[in-house]
């Protein structure tokens, strides 16, 4: 069977990596904290910013089809061979961590259905028995990937369809009983007293943004299994364009449903309690059911990121060779093995120390917004030489102003901290390098390193003291 990935799968691969438990809370999320109006000026701003970004990666795949490592590639072309290996340790690493959060979710939502107050089964995802679970499931899902990428794309396409399916119920019930008088109903929040600005509010609903289009690069990251390259562009600007009018489709609609404040109060996932106002009893278990498809789907997209990523950066030369190995379904064995094993470990090390795990997670995910601004710095790189164009100009500086914007509203003191993460993998490295017959720290490295390091000292410090940025 050809590993070779079309369009509809990259497509799939884009919208099941980023469509995973966020959306069900989504009404909650942005009404706890922001007005219709400020929701929707939000929704705008960001889908600008992404779609800048989206255009970044297109612009990239079309004009750089010589760089090969994708995400990774570009950003070893731009900045240098350790940038490119800090930006796939990061990555996969990130991806890794952020696995077990879709392990948690799955037998959590399962505890909603079949625990009782005095008999909890799977409680918050973290019982000895969703544990025991999990670790079946994640052997499962190795087990698929080993039979080869385009199988294990094919059950991400089905996942993705089934996913898509409770969400449209969803949309279609609340257009239906949508009303422009409780949408409209203290539209922009500032009529009350001691209530934040319209600034304020639109600014709190970007810090929600932030993360619900992360995995909007997953074409580019296996950009080397496409069919035909310009797919990948394709993919991601249709699965960003198809993710953002579901996003705001249940954001806004919800709110044209129930009024903000009292959606500000529901219980998540939000979408279950609206939908069973709609519809029943029914709707509660349509969410349901849709969460824990959504979630197990986009554990599999994410495995599939993770596990093609050591196996892109040792093609170029920023992994051990191991990493690049296959087996004769075309499946990268070494790193799937690595990544599957790195689940297992942050799963187990979840279960026991229980809400630290919740800390190592919103650190780790620090990690997977540095390739973004990295790609959109080497388009503005390149829009000065090779490509200087004022449209290039254009999408390069907007989507790098946006990737600056997604670091800092994800927290400086986090990424501080996460610079931590990055030094277990310079070991790696060192190896990539000596197979290569390269030296492992030229100038520009070196300088790349102790900024790592200080910046990694300093967030030791800052969360010492108790200091957040």
């Amino acid at each position: 069977m050809s590993n070779k990935l079309d369009l509809k799968a990259l497509t799939a691969l884009v919208i099941g990596s980023m469509i995973g438990a966020g959306v069900f809370s989504l009404p909650q999320n942005m009404a706890a904290v922001a007005s219709p109006a400020a929701v929707t000026l939000g929704w705008l701003i960001t889908g600008i910013g992404m779609i800048c970004l989206a255009l970044t990666f297109q612009e990239l795949t079309l004009s750089k089809p010589e760089v090969q490592g994708g995400v990774f590639g570009y950003a070893q072309a731009g900045f240098g061979d350790l940038c490119g290996f800090f930006s796939s340790w990061g990555y996969w690493l990130s991806a890794a961590v952020a696995n077990v959060s879709y392990l948690v979710i799955v037998f959590s939502t399962l505890g909603l259905f079949f625990d009782t107050p005095t008999f909890k089964l799977f409680g918050d995802g973290n019982t000895l028995l969703s544990v025991a679970l999990s670790s079946i499931l994640i052997w499962l899902v190795h087990t698929l990937v080993l039979r080869g990428v385009q199988t294990a794309a094919i059950v991400n396409y089905v996942t993705t369809i089934a996913k898509l399916i409770p969400i449209f119920v969803f949309i279609i019930a609340t257009f239906i009983a949508f009303k422009w008088d409780t949408f409209t109903f203290d539209f922009t929040g500032v009529n009350i007293a001691n209530e934040p600005s319209l600034f304020d509010q639109i600014k709190q609903t970007m810090l929600i943004t932030v993360w619900v289009f992360i995995g909007v690069e997953g074409a580019v990251v296996v950009s080397s299994r496409a069919k035909n390259v310009k797919d990948v562009g394709r993919a991601t600007i249709l699965g960003l364009l198809i993710c953002l009018f579901l996003y705001v489709s249940v954001t806004l609609l919800s709110m044209g449903v129930v009024s903000t404040p009292e959606l500000a109060k529901l219980q998540n996932p939000s979408a279950a309690k609206i939908l069973e106002t709609l519809i029943g009893e029914i709707g509660a278990a349509i969410i349901g059911i849709g969460l824990i498809i959504s979630v197990s789907g986009a554990y599999l997209s994410w495995t599939l990121l993770a596990t093609e990523t050591p196996y892109t950066a040792a093609k170029i030369g920023m992994f051990p060779k191991i990493f690049a190995e296959t087996n004769q379904n075309g499946t990268p064995t070494y790193s799937l093995w690595l990544t599957s094993c790195a689940v297992q470990l942050c799963l187990i090390l979840m279960f026991i120390i229980g809400g630290g795990y919740d800390d190592l997670l919103t650190i780790a995910s620090e990690m997977i917004l540095v390739p973004y601004l990295l790609v959109a710095a080497y388009l503005m790189k390149l829009s000065f030489s090779e490509l200087d164009t004022f449209k290039v100009k254009a999408i390069a500086f907007l989507a790098t102003i946006y990737g600056i914007w997604l670091l800092y509203a994800s927290g400086i003191h986090h990424l501080l901290l996460a610079t931590l993460l990055y030094l277990p993998g310079v070991a790696f490295y060192i190896r990539a390098m000596r197979e290569a017959g390269k030296p492992g720290f030229d100038g520009r490295s070196k300088i790349l390193l102790a900024v790592i390091i200080s910046a990694s000292t300093y967030g030791v410090y800052l969360a010492a003291e108790g200091v957040k940025l």
